[in-house]
Formats: C-alpha cells, structure tokens, sequence
C-alpha cells in the first residue's frame, strides 16, 4: 500500500498557523465536525493582536437546550458580524506591510458571506488559507465516510477507510487515544509537535504565537511559509 499520511481535526474559526502547517504535513485532512459543539472553544472563535492586546473575534452562533448538537449542525446567528469582524481586521492590521495583497484575496470571503452554518464557514476560510500559502492537501468531512462507535475506534477506523498508513495527531490527544487500536489496524501513530516555532515580525507589543494565521499573513505575505515547518514557499 502506498504511504499515506491522515489527520483528523475539529474545524476552527480561521485557526493559528500551527494548524496550517498539520495540514500540510498530512496527504489528507479529515474536519471531524461530526463531533459535538464546545462552547467557549477555537470553533468560532479566535484571536487577533491590537495596540491593546489580543481581541477576541467571535462568530455568533444558536446554541440549542445544553447544546447536545454536533460543529456540523451549528448554525451562525445573524447577518452583520461578518462587516463587524471584517472593520476590526482592517482596523488592527491596515499597517501590516502586506495588508494590501492579503486583505484583496479574504475580504471578499468576508463582505460577501452568505454561509448558514458554521461547519461551511470555517471549511471555506480553512481552504482559503490553504490556497493562499500553496497547500494542495486534499480536505474532506467526517461525513464523507461510515463513522462507528468508540472514541479511537472512530479515529483508527476512519484513518483506515482513508487508506492511511500513519495517523498524524495533535499532542493533546495522548491522554485518551489507545495506541494499540492503530496498531491492529497497521496504522502508525505520530505526534505532531508545535513547539519551537520561530517569532516573526509582528505588529502591538510583545510576540505571541496563538493568534489566528491572519496575523502572519498580514505581516509577512508569500513569506509566511519561513516561519511554519511543512509549508513551502
């Protein structure tokens, strides 16, 4: 069989660039939005830096009862908050050196969103990302396969319906994932490792790494990818 590396991730609200670079380092990129709703999580919502510190872009979204609902039947609340988010980028980053170009390619995902669902939103801006920085990963849904019982179970199963020979997983997972469910399945198992990222320049006060990919690109462009580990400019 030939070599196949598979991650499978919850999609977020355009995440950081560490994101970014676990999908280029993958041959497939599985959004596992079939997972529950998590209020108050990277889902719809992230980070940009101002000269007062880091801000909060949050998608609105209608939460049922004790939100028993899956990322992938969320629904965004509301019209206007596409214009809200869209001021406070321009606000905060018009000064980036490559706001011009960067801000020409998103605005119009941004003006003319029409998405009901926040499962669509994130995957158009993930993909949107992608484009922009050469990543040709293929992206598809959890849905697009048979999904079964049991929490790594569902994992290794679906890694194996891709035809993946290597699971690729963020380091928060090692305290549930069984190993061993991979191994039967003659899938490897590997940890992807967000550490040791470099600093690039960037605008308002002291570096930080967690803020959404916006903020890398609006500061360095096409060059993005000097500071992420599996894209290639």
């Amino acid at each position: 069989m030939k070599e196949k590396k598979v991650a499978i991730v919850q999609s977020n609200y355009v995440p950081w660039k560490g994101y970014f670079d676990m999908i280029a380092a993958v041959d497939e990129f599985i959004l596992y939005d079939d997972m529950q709703y998590t209020r108050r999580d990277w889902r719809n919502r992230n980070q940009i830096k101002t000269p007062q510190g880091q801000q909060w872009l949050t998608v609105p979204v209608k939460v049922k009862g004790k939100y028993h609902q899956s990322i992938r039947e969320t629904e965004i609340d509301g019209t206007d908050w596409n214009e809200a988010h869209w001021k406070a980028i321009v606000q905060n980053y018009r000064r980036a050196p490559h706001f011009e170009e960067v801000a020409g390619f998103f605005e119009p995902l941004y003006r003319q969103c029409e998405h009901t669902h926040l499962s669509t939103l994130n995957r158009a801006l993930i993909e949107a990302v992608c484009e922009y920085l050469g990543i040709t990963t293929k992206i598809s849904n959890s849905w697009d396969y048979v999904l079964i019982e049991g929490k790594t179970e569902r994992l290794a199963d679906l890694c194996a319906q891709a035809q993946g020979t290597e699971y690729i997983s963020g380091p928060a997972a090692k305290d549930y994932i069984e190993e061993h469910l991979f191994t039967e399945c003659g899938i490897r198992l590997a940890w992807f490792d967000y550490a040791g990222y470099p600093e690039y320049p960037q605008l308002w006060g002291n570096f930080t790494h967690g803020v959404t990919i916006l903020d890398l690109l609006f500061n360095c462009g096409k060059d993005a990818s000097c500071y992420m580990r599996n894209v290639r400019s």
